[in-house]
């Protein structure tokens, strides 16, 4: 899948974060219930549709390595291709190794097409197993279908 395949809506627009979207990052996050640590709005790139801000997504920095985190669509724009768009755009603006985690097989599915496979709590970096290593205690104890993937670059 190569990015100028994909296209947004007419009335949105792909930019890099401000400072000016901070507090507008953190509520979707936070209402997607998603990881609010390392929301660093300098890390996040952002689709704007008709003047607000309809998703959010940031590459975190890692030793070594990079996290696809904090993907959120709000609501109102889901269904409309913009968390394709904005994966496939970091994918093309990581410059490290990426991995991410999920929860549940939709996610999954979803990540997988783009290329990323799921891997296990032993198979990644030591400078994320620090940061999972909640997730996987919660995957352990509580049967929390948290999934960790990596990024394989498709031929």
């Amino acid at each position: 899948m190569q990015q100028n395949d994909l296209s947004l809506p007419s009335g949105c627009v792909l930019r890099r974060a401000t400072s000016g979207d901070m507090w507008s990052i953190r509520w979707l996050v936070f209402s997607a219930k998603l990881d609010p640590t390392q929301l660093h709005w300098q890390q996040f790139w952002v689709i704007e549709c008709e003047e607000k801000l309809a998703a959010c997504g940031q590459l975190r920095q890692f030793s070594g390595v990079q996290e696809l985190g904090s993907l959120v669509v709000t609501p109102a724009w889901r269904g409309h291709g913009l968390a394709t768009f904005l994966v496939q755009h970091l994918l093309n603006t990581a410059t490290q190794p990426l991995y991410l985690e999920c929860l549940g097989q939709g996610l999954v599915e979803f990540y997988s097409r783009f290329g990323f496979v799921p891997i296990s709590f032993p198979d990644l970096p030591s400078s994320l197993k620090l940061k999972f290593r909640w997730s996987e205690l919660a995957k352990k104890l509580m049967r929390v279908p948290v999934v960790f993937m990596k990024y394989q670059q498709q031929c």
